[in-house]
C-alpha cells in the first residue's frame, strides 16, 4: 500500500520456526516472532524510491526498558533515560531506523502518533511519549540523500499489529547489508528478523532485529557461515573468520555497519533488569556475527518488558534465553532476505 509522503507500508508477514522445549504445551499458539510477547505491537515503513525504512515496536500500555550499546560506533536517542539512575521507568515505542543519523527524525514521527493516541507520560494536562531509538548506516544502497524520517514512523506505528513479524527486506531492515570487510562490492544482503520462545510456566522471551554487520552471519547450531563477505569471484563465502587469521586487513567503508535490535518479554521486571537483560542478550550478537562490535559498528540492544506475567521472574534465566533468541533471530534475518542488484541474499547464494 503506498502511502502519501513516498512512504510503503510493509503488508506481508513471515514466521520462523517456534523455538519450544519438547512437550512444550502450544497453546495458545505462537507466532515465532516479537509479537508473541502481549502488550507489543510491531509495524515497518519503507520508503518507496530506495531500500530503507524504519520498524517501530509500540507498547501502548507502556514497559520498562533497558539498553545495552557496545559498538563504537553508535546512533542513538533517549538511551540515557534508560539508565536505572534516572527517573521515568517505562517507554512507550522504540525505533530501529536506518539513514544512519537522519533515520532518528522517525523517533519524532512516532512520537507525534503516539501523543495523538493519548499515550505517552503524564506532565500537567500533557503526555509525552517516551521513544528510544537507534539508526543503522544504509546511505550506501541507492540513493543516500533518500532517508527514513517522521513520515515513516508515523506510517510504521499507525500499521503497528500483534501479527507475526514481517522478515527480511523490511523496515529497517529493507537496505541492510552483512560481511563488508571488503566493502558493498564483496558484502550480502542483510534484513530484519525475529524469534520467540515460551516457557512452561508462561514466560515468553522474544527477539527483532536489523542485521546490517560489518561482519559474516553464523549459525550458531552448526558454526556454518550464513551471509557474509564473498570470494573475490562473488560465488562463495569467503568466511571472515578465516580471513581475519590470516591477518588480512579489513579494508571496507568505514561506517557502513551496525546491527540494532530488540529484546523482550511478558515477565516483569525492574529498569535495572532490564538493562541486564539488555547486555546479555548481546551475546546473542556475539555467536551469530563475527567480528562484532567492531570500531566501525554501532550495536544496540534495547530491552522491554511488558509485566503481563505476574509472578517472580528470573532474570539470570531470562536473559540467557534473551541471548538464544537474539542469535536466532539473526540468523532469520538473512534467511528471509531477497536480493537486490549487486547483493545477493542467502537464498540466492545458494548459502546453507
Amino acid at each position: 500500500m503506498r502511502t502519501p509522503g513516498r512512504v510503503l507500508v510493509a503488508a506481508v508477514l513471515a514466521t520462523t520456526t517456534l523455538l519450544a522445549a519438547p512437550g512444550q504445551d502450544a497453546t495458545p499458539p505462537m507466532n515465532g516472532t516479537l509479537t508473541d510477547v502481549e502488550g507489543l505491537l510491531v509495524g515497518h515503513a519503507v520508503r518507496s524510491e530506495r531500500p530503507t525504512g524504519c520498524t517501530v515496536i509500540v507498547a501502548r500500555d507502556g514497559a520498562t526498558g533497558g539498553v545495552d550499546v557496545r559498538g563504537a560506533a553508535p546512533g542513538t536517542r533517549e538511551t540515557d533515560l534508560l539508565d536505572p539512575l534516572n527517573t521515568v521507568e517505562q517507554v512507550h515505542a522504540v525505533v530501529l531506523a536506518g539513514g544512519s543519523a537522519f533515520g532518528l527524525d522517525v523517533a519524532s514521527g512516532v512520537m507525534a502518533w503516539l501523543e495523538g493516541q493519548g499515550i505517552g507520560f503524564p506532565v500537567g494536562g500533557l503526555r509525552v511519549p517516551i521513544v528510544p531509538a537507534a539508526i543503522l548506516f544504509d546511505l550506501g544502497v541507492g540513493d543516500g540523500r533518500i532517508r527514513p524520517d517522521a513520515s515513516c514512523g508515523r506510517s510504521a506505528a499507525a500499521s503497528a499489529s500483534s501479527a507475526p513479524v514481517a522478515q527480511g527486506n523490511v523496515g529497517a531492515g529493507a537496505g541492510a547489508t552483512v560481511g563488508k570487510m571488503y566493502g558493498l562490492a564483496r558484502a550480502m544482503k542483510g534484513g530484519v528478523g525475529s524469534a520467540s520462545i515460551r516457557l512452561p510456566d508462561g514466560t515468553v522471551v522474544a527477539a527483532l532485529v536489523a542485521v546490517n554487520a560489518r561482519g559474516d552471519v553464523i549459525d550458531p547450531d552448526s558454526g556454518a557461515v550464513v551471509a557474509g563477505v564473498r570470494t573475490e569471484d562473488g560465488r562463495g563465502l569467503a568466511d571472515a573468520r578465516a580471513l581475519l587469521r590470516r591477518g588480512l586487513p579489513a579494508p571496507g567503508a568505514a561506517a557502513e555497519n551496525t546491527t540494532i535490535g530488540v529484546v523482550a518479554t511478558n515477565a516483569s521486571l525492574t529498569k535495572t533488569q532490564a538493562n541486564l537483560m539488555a547486555r546479555m542478550a548481546h551475546d546473542g550478537f556475539a555467536r551469530a556475527i563475527a567480528p562484532v562490535h567492531t570500531p566501525m559498528d554501532g550495536d544496540t540492544i534495547f530491552a522491554l518488558a511488558t509485566g503481563r506475567r505476574v509472578g517472580q521472574a528470573d532474570v539470570g534465566l531470562i536473559g540467557a534465553l534473551a541471548a538464544d533468541v537474539m542469535a536466532r533471530a539473526i540468523v532469520n534475518a538473512v534467511r528471509h532476505a531477497e536480493p537486490l542488484p549487486g547483493l545477493p541474499s542467502a537464498r540466492s547464494l545458494g548459502a546453507r
